[in-house]
């Protein structure tokens, strides 16, 4: 069956528990994994802010952010990406029910064992309720997990309990999913960086002395000071999103250009018709040059 079994936040820096779950289930497997998931605990602050490791039956989730960390053990078949839009709605949780300074001055186990509560209301949700709340941030997560893939952590039986038998410590074996890359940048794309640069450039010269004229004899023109501006910002984030990789590229690529637009039909009788559509042409190329840039390697599959 597929859910969530159990959850727990801990404090990152040295696995303290401050709260979790209190359903329990007593098979041996499940067990295992809670002893797995303590050993993990104690040396999250040696890994990324996300990691799983699978197993048979059952895996892991680990979400770490400041100061606490929150995971999850739920059965091999769950959706990697429902189980961390579980964890980051748990974190915003409890950041929002406790400060720093209270988890930092916790000194002993479960000092938070009130918020247990929350833990079993948003887990029967994502289990009973087939997490409707989640599918909000599925998209930002998904996005997310193929730009920065969690680390797979690979949990060897004898390690773990050579380590928990000397002090809790373990040795975990960890396996980092290859980084990224995009695809590699085209003749078309350098021009599109020149263009947009040049464009850059004359929308911030003129509007730097237009500025300079406004403020010492017209302030009215304050407006086509501001629709310089813009555009040469536009640019700008426009090289930025063609060099780099940004989650929701595609809305952002859209507000740049359309920003673009309508700050040059606003600019008309400044600039005359054929500055205009050189402009607009130059951030339309841009666009279509950032939306068909794509990554590099094929992403791997979530079991979604």
């Amino acid at each position: 069956m597929s859910m969530i079994f159990f959850a727990c936040v801990v404090r990152v820096r040295d696995g303290l528990p401050l709260s979790a779950s209190t359903d329990f289930h007593f098979n041996q497997d499940f067990l295992e994994c809670r002893r797995r998931l303590k050993a993990l605990s104690s040396i999250l602050a040696r890994y990324p802010s996300r990691g799983t490791a699978k197993g048979r039956d059952l895996s892991i989730h680990f979400l770490s952010s400041g100061d606490i960390a929150c995971m999850a053990i739920c059965s091999s078949n769950y959706s990697t990406i429902m189980a961390f839009c579980f964890l980051e709605e748990l974190q915003w949780e409890f950041a929002a029910s406790y400060d720093t300074t209270s988890i930092s001055l916790a000194s002993r186990p479960y000092a938070f064992l009130e918020f247990d509560n929350v833990i079993q209301k948003v887990k029967w949700h994502f289990n009973c309720a087939s997490g409707s709340q989640a599918k909000v941030n599925w998209e930002k997560v998904e996005e997310e997990l193929k730009f920065q893939p969690p680390v797979e952590l690979k949990l060897e039986d004898a390690e773990l309990m050579n380590g928990m038998a000397n002090g809790g410590h373990a040795e975990v074996h960890v396996e980092v999913v290859p980084t990224y890359r995009m695809q590699r940048v085209t003749p078309l794309g350098i021009l599109s960086l020149v263009l947009n640069i040049m464009c850059g450039a004359l929308n911030l010269i003129r509007g730097v002395h237009l500025a300079e004229h406004s403020f010492q004899e017209d302030h009215e023109v304050i407006g086509n000071v501001i629709a310089f501006f813009l555009p040469f910002l536009a640019c700008v984030f426009q090289c930025y999103l063609y060099l780099f990789y940004s989650s929701t590229r595609k809305v952002k690529t859209f507000i740049l250009f359309f920003s673009v637009c309508l700050c040059n039909v606003y600019l008309y009788g400044l600039r005359n018709v054929w500055q205009i559509a050189f402009h607009i042409g130059v951030a339309s190329l841009s666009s279509y040059q950032i939306l068909t840039r794509q990554l590099m390697e094929k992403q791997p599959d979530y079991g979604v």
